[in-house]
């Protein structure tokens, strides 16, 4: 698995996944919507912590600086 993740993109995913559970422990999101949104927001995480997205593989994408 190669890194396909730059510093940038990692960062924002973060961001985001802060601002979705915010979101739901706030009580702003709930129900079946808030179990997704935790979801997704676990993913986010998942994500940058490993610097890998599944969804550039296929399509060739990749927001890290070139070596």
């Amino acid at each position: 698995m190669t890194k396909n993740m730059g510093t940038l993109d990692r960062g924002a995913r973060v961001v985001a996944a802060i601002v979705l559970a915010v979101l739901y422990f706030t009580g702003v999101v709930e129900g079946t919507l808030g179990i997704v949104v935790l979801v997704i927001a676990a993913v986010f995480v998942l994500t940058s912590a490993v610097s890998f997205c599944p969804l550039y593989a296929p399509l060739g994408l990749s927001t890290k600086k070139k070596d």
